[in-house]
């Protein structure tokens, strides 16, 4: 694969992950705040299906168009900006894998409460906040290593 090609995917793959990541969480935490049972259960949906249909297929291909274009480049993975990289993509992923699971767990308290004409339940706030506090980190460290990908400090 010719070296441009894959770093535009690589780019556009690293944009997809964080937009899609990124918006889809807004758009729950909005819903969730807002207390609208039926809202949060159709947006809970929503974000369920947009994480494993655009931010899963991208966690993966990152580190494999990542590593094409380290052996395109004959840049080792010790190099420090990408050794840092790696670790906070591994950081941000960590944080992610458990937020899927809450999001999957969210969407059927809110799914069961709105189908009950109820209020979200008490465990959707405590999901809710553990979504927070697990997406934050996530959240700043793919920051982190957009910096890292375009500064190349070091």
């Amino acid at each position: 694969m010719d070296y441009l090609v894959a770093k535009c995917l690589h780019v556009l793959s690293s944009a997809l992950l964080f937009g899609a990541g990124a918006g889809s969480a807004f758009h729950l935490l909005l819903a969730s705040l807002s207390g609208r049972t039926m809202a949060v259960a159709v947006v809970a949906r929503q974000v369920v299906w947009a994480d494993w249909l655009f931010t899963a297929t991208t966690v993966v291909f990152q580190p494999a168009s990542g590593w094409y274009l380290l052996q395109v480049l004959q840049l080792p993975a010790s190099t420090p900006w990408v050794r840092d990289a790696i670790v906070l993509y591994v950081l941000a992923v960590a944080c992610w894998l458990p937020v899927v699971v809450l999001q999957m767990r969210m969407r059927r308290l809110a799914e069961a409460a709105a189908a009950a004409g109820a209020p979200l339940p008490p465990a959707y706030r405590r999901c809710l906040l553990a979504w927070v506090a697990l997406g934050v980190p996530a959240f700043v460290a793919f920051v982190a290593v957009f910096w890292l990908m375009v500064a190349k400090p070091g």
